[in-house]
Parts: C-alpha cells; sequence; structure tokens
C-alpha cells in the first residue's frame, strides 16, 4: 500500500531491456528489478579483440552498425543465475545464438571487425570510446574521449534510467522537426506523468526516493547527460543532429534520470509511481 506520504508522480508506460550492450533492445510487459538493474539488460557486449575495447554505439565512426542489430534473451533471465542464450538478430535477417560455436565469427564478418560476444559477470573493468558531436553545450566537440565502464558490467554509469514522457513531449514542442521517440534515447523505464505535468519533471526528482509498485525503491542519483547515439539512424528513424541540440541548449544535454535500486522487486506496465 502507498503510504499517505508518497506523491503519485505516474506510472509505468512501458519497460525495456537491452541484453546486449548498444544493439536494439526488447519491449517488456513486466521485469525483475534487482541491485543490478533490470534482470538481464546489458547481460552481454562485444569486445573488440584488438584493444580490449568494449564496442559501443556512442563511438559511431567505428561501430557504424550496432543499431542494426537486435538482441533478446532465448528464455525469461532469473536474479543471481547465469544470463540465458542471446538470440541476435543480424542487418541482413540473419539470426545466430550466443551457445553456436560459430557466433564469434558471424559477429566479426557481420560487423567487420574481429570482436568477441561477453558475458558481463566475466568482464574484468574495461573501457570504452565516446564520439562528442560538435554541438556546442556538450563537455566536448568533435573528439573522442575514452570511458571506464563500471566494474563487472556493460553499463555506462547507472544500472536503471528512466524517462518521462512530459519530456519528450517538452522536446517535441522546442523543436517539432524532430522524431522524439522513446527507443532514440534507450530507457528501462518510461514514465507517463500523471495530472498532466509538463517540462523536465524528473529534474525535480534527483536526490529523492522513486517507489514503484508494491515493493521496489530507487534512489534517483542524477541526470542523464545525452550523447551522439540519440542522433544516430535507427529503422525509419533518420539521423538528426538536432535531437541531442535541442537537449542541449534547453536541458544540459540531459533526457532523462539515472537511478540505483535500494530495493528490487517486480515492475510491471501500470504500476504506479511515487516520491516518497
Amino acid at each position: 500500500m502507498a503510504s499517505i506520504t508518497q506523491i503519485e508522480v505516474g506510472s509505468v508506460v512501458s519497460l525495456w531491456r537491452y541484453p546486449v550492450k548498444s544493439m536494439m533492445g526488447e519491449e517488456l510487459n513486466a521485469t525483475e528489478v534487482t541491485k543490478g538493474g533490470v534482470v538481464g539488460d546489458r547481460a552481454y557486449g562485444l569486445v573488440d579483440s584488438s584493444d580490449g575495447k568494449v564496442a559501443s554505439a556512442k563511438n559511431p565512426r567505428k561501430w557504424p552498425q550496432l543499431f542494426e542489430f537486435r538482441a533478446a534473451l532465448a528464455d525469461a533471465p532469473r536474479p543471481g543465475v547465469k544470463a540465458p542464450p542471446v538470440r541476435i538478430t543480424l542487418p541482413d535477417g540473419a539470426v545466430v545464438n550466443s551457445g553456436q560455436p560459430d557466433v564469434q565469427q558471424t559477429l566479426s564478418k557481420a560487423l567487420k571487425c574481429e570482436v568477441t560476444l561477453s558475458a558481463a559477470p566475466n568482464l574484468p573493468k574495461a573501457t570504452a570510446e565516446e564520439y562528442w558531436p560538435d554541438i556546442e553545450g556538450l563537455d566536448h566537440r568533435d573528439t573522442v574521449t575514452d570511458f571506464d565502464l563500471p566494474e563487472g558490467t556493460f553499463f555506462d554509469c547507472a544500472v536503471v534510467h528512466l524517462l518521462t514522457t512530459a519530456t519528450l513531449d517538452q522536446l517535441r514542442m522546442l523543436y517539432p522537426q524532430g522524431r522524439f521517440e522513446v527507443r532514440r534515447f534507450r530507457p528501462n523505464i518510461v514514465v507517463e506523468t500523471a495530472n498532466g505535468e509538463r517540462g523536465f519533471v524528473e529534474n525535480a526528482w534527483i536526490g529523492q526516493t522513486l517507489v514503484i509498485g508494491d515493493t521496489v525503491r530507487l534512489s534517483i542519483t542524477g541526470p542523464c547527460p545525452r550523447c551522439v547515439m540519440t542522433t544516430l539512424p535507427q529503422g525509419d528513424l533518420p539521423k538528426d543532429a538536432g535531437i541531442l541540440r535541442t537537449a542541449a541548449q534547453h536541458n544540459r544535454a540531459n533526457v532523462g534520470v539515472y537511478a540505483s535500486v535500494l530495493q528490487g522487486g517486480k515492475v510491471g506496465r501500470g504500476d504506479s509511481i511515487r516520491l516518497g
């Protein structure tokens, strides 16, 4: 039961996990959330055999095709258990399973780069690259930088990423030509805001606790700074630097917020979300 001190801010409108870092993921009706985030999220990643860096669409000059791959777990993942095999649909429509003996060769051929498909628990501290486009308001411009991933994971930063429909609506109003769709921003939890709230509402949640459904409690740790990935084409979405430029001009290049998990549990579409 919700406490009388909790303030309803919205409800879960969609849930997502991305079994392989920087590939398209899968939408869920319900999921389990643990201290490690949405179970099965970023369970796998590709590691460049030449330099040991993790493949990331944050550097599209090196990895221009990653958004053309789609990943889905072969079975339902369970907390505390090794992730199930992952099925990867290649750009040409062929499907490869992580359990196949030729999976590394198949992925390397498709990416035109020798890679290894790796499971996160086996990963020591790793590094990835990020290309910063020439857009005013970003920390760097027209350069590539390295960043460290949290040890033993394929996350860029935090284990949970939330985004509100109010923020998407605000961005659409500021740049009507742009297609601000959820898939550009790769959140885990999309929140439909209550009471017609408008603007970048999740900014006000930073430093507070969010309660989802009956048991899940998240600590909102900070804003989610955006990168070139939001501008890349995927499916029928066109390449559009205006997506990131709009966020940089109006919200310090942030879209959504990051969270850590204080208490895990099950989350489903339609669950209420409260501050408290």
